[in-house]
């Protein structure tokens, strides 16, 4: 008996569970629908499986979400590209439900079979589905046809590529502004798939209609049409369609368009090429890096290093300059960070001169600005200005402010200029930094914030790296030794941290003569958390020295802390100790 019902278990068990009040059961299930779907077999997959979920379709969202996912990959269940226009019935459904998600995935997963689909079958199969949906009465269906005509389009015969064209125009001027969104949106991608003849006469009648939409919605996808349509386009073409399009919306009444522009600007010069560039786009930038609405500023300024490369020192200094003066001293912090965070790379293209004279004084000003995202965002670009202006003008200029971030109240941005510190070494020479900055890396070892510590540690090892260990041992070992003797035990932690991190740089012979000892006295420490770091720092330095000293020293400070009262500080040792036993099988 179990023989003759072994077939029909899979369906019945996933029926069952579908049917289940729990939704975490009806999503299970749904997520095995392959290992169902090899169970069945082929035919009975395309006979039974998919009408089954074809009808099944009123389910809560997540499942509905989780089905049109996994019918994606389907084709292989269903005996190959062949059959894959079965799949098509309960993906058309999904296309129509109301949660946006649910429609999003079934489109991609629509998308994902018909670009495998054979030719006729997308004639038989797939462009009647496109047309269905395109005439659904409720918007949800049209809202999801337009995400489809660029697969359904290259396949079909001359006269069904005019009509799919005609429906398309239509869907840009449907009621319901949601299906002109969803047009507006896939616009760049059917036209991709239109021939070039058709380009210019039905798809930029189409964007026009979008461009002057009613709805700020529609038209600021629009401008995200402009870029894509300006690739296909030939550049003269270009210049007559797009670009008024583009000056006339950096003036749209709608903040939210203007936004859009700013952000895709750079994407639209070169779309249209240097020359309209210069004369018309130049004043629409400036007209958005003045815009009265912050949140356009803020795009339009993270642009600025990116539009001056276009055009030639010259121009921008004649009219993005000025702009970038406004903005520095805008009354928007996020304006302030935004030009922060790309100014520096318009002195490689202003040259020396202009960046002394115009872009200096610009960067002093924001690295006094009083918040603390606008002071981080110059520091760390400050090598891009180091390349153009030289050192000694750096030094001169920028370093007084540096030192006083070095001090400043906020610890993120004293972490900031620590980060920044190795850096500005390899930049400075030693000299220059023994001079200047030295004794503030030693002082951020005593901040009162862990990860100024912890990162002043790790500063040290980057500059003992990059000067080398002869520089170290003169002008870090000692001061860091020193320290050892702090009454609060968070600094004498931090010393062992440095230690651990400076004994692999600073060499054997070092480590044996100045560090060991030090570490080996921290053994008696009277608090636990430093004795079992101790214990982890002597497990470091086992690879470091040789072997006769760990036998001689380092094993013998561990077994006096495997006896130790505290269980954090015996485990710590123990572990160093099988360590040690380790090597020496090893060895």
């Amino acid at each position: 008996m179990a023989g003759v019902d072994e077939p029909l278990y899979p369906i019945a068990v996933l029926i069952d569970e579908l049917k289940n009040d729990d939704i975490q059961l009806r999503l299970n299930s749904i997520r095995r629908l392959s290992t169902i779907a090899r169970a069945l077999g082929e035919e009975r997959t395309r006979k039974e499986l998919i009408p089954f979920l074809a009808e099944n379709n009123d389910d809560d969202d997540e499942v509905l979400l989780a089905m049109a996912d996994e019918l994606g990959v389907f084709i292989p269940y269903v005996g190959g590209v062949e059959h894959a226009h079965v799949l098509l019935p309960p993906l058309e459904t999904l296309c129509t439900v109301e949660e946006t998600c649910v429609r999003d995935k079934a489109v991609e997963s629509l998308c994902r079979i018909g670009s495998q689909m054979r030719e006729s079958d997308l004639v038989d199969s797939f462009i009647p589905l496109v047309k269905r949906l395109a005439a659904g009465e409720w918007f949800t269906a049209r809202v999801s046809a337009c995400g489809l005509f660029h697969i359904a389009y290259p396949s079909a015969s001359d006269i069904l590529k005019t009509e799919l064209r005609s429906i398309y125009s239509q869907l840009c001027q449907d009621d319901m502004p949601m299906v002109r969104r969803a047009a507006a949106t896939n616009l760049g991608k059917f036209a991709a798939t239109v021939e070039a003849a058709h380009l210019k006469t039905d798809i930029m009648s189409m964007f026009e209609d979008l461009t002057q939409d009613d709805q700020d919605s529609v038209r600021l996808l629009a401008v995200e049409g402009c870029a894509a349509l300006g690739k296909l386009l030939e550049p003269q073409d270009c210049v007559a369609h797009i670009l008024p399009v583009i000056v006339n919306f950096s003036q749209d009444k709608s903040w939210r368009v203007r936004y859009m522009v700013a952000n895709q600007l750079y994407e639209l010069c070169e779309a249209v090429g240097p020359e309209p560039t210069k004369t018309d786009l130049v004043p629409a930038y400036v007209r958005l890096l003045r815009d009265n609405e912050a949140e356009v500023r803020i795009a339009a300024a993270g642009k600025v290093t990116k539009f001056s490369r276009i055009l030639n020192p010259e121009l921008a200094i004649q009219h993005i300059l000025p702009c970038v003066k406004e903005l520095s001293s805008d009354s928007s912090q996020h304006v302030r960070s935004a030009l922060a965070s790309v100014i520096m790379g318009m002195a490689p293209v202003l040259g020396k001169d202009a960046t002394i004279e115009q872009l200096l004084p610009i960067f002093l000003s924001l690295l006094k600005d009083e918040f603390p995202d606008v002071r981080l965002n110059i520091i760390s670009k400050l090598d891009q200005v180091n390349q153009v202006i030289g050192i000694d003008l750096l030094s001169q200029s920028l370093l007084p402010a540096i030192v006083e971030l070095a001090e400043d109240r906020h610890w993120r941005v004293r972490l900031a200029i620590i980060e920044y510190i190795p850096l500005l070494a390899s930049q400075l020479g030693v000299g220059f930094f023994d001079d200047k900055l030295g004794s503030l890396c030693m002082q951020w070892l005593q901040d009162k914030v862990y990860s100024i510590r912890d990162a002043a540690a790790n500063n040290l090892k980057r500059l003992a790296e990059e000067f080398g260990p002869e520089w170290a041992m003169q002008h870090i070992v000692p001061q860091v030794l020193d320290m050892i003797n702090n009454p609060h035990y968070l600094y004498r932690m931090t010393v062992l941290r440095a230690i651990s991190l400076l004994a692999p740089v600073m060499g054997s012979e070092i480590t044996c003569s100045k560090l060991l000892p030090v570490i080996v006295t921290a053994t008696k420490d009277r608090v636990p958390n430093i004795k079992f770091n101790v214990a982890k720092v002597l497990q470091s330095m086992i690879p470091i020295v040789d072997q006769s000293v760990v036998e001689k020293t380092i094993r013998p400070s561990l077994v006096e802390l495997a006896e130790d009262p505290d269980v954090d500080v015996r485990f710590f040792a123990n572990e160093a100790l099988q360590s040690i036993d380790h090597v020496m099988m090893s060895s």
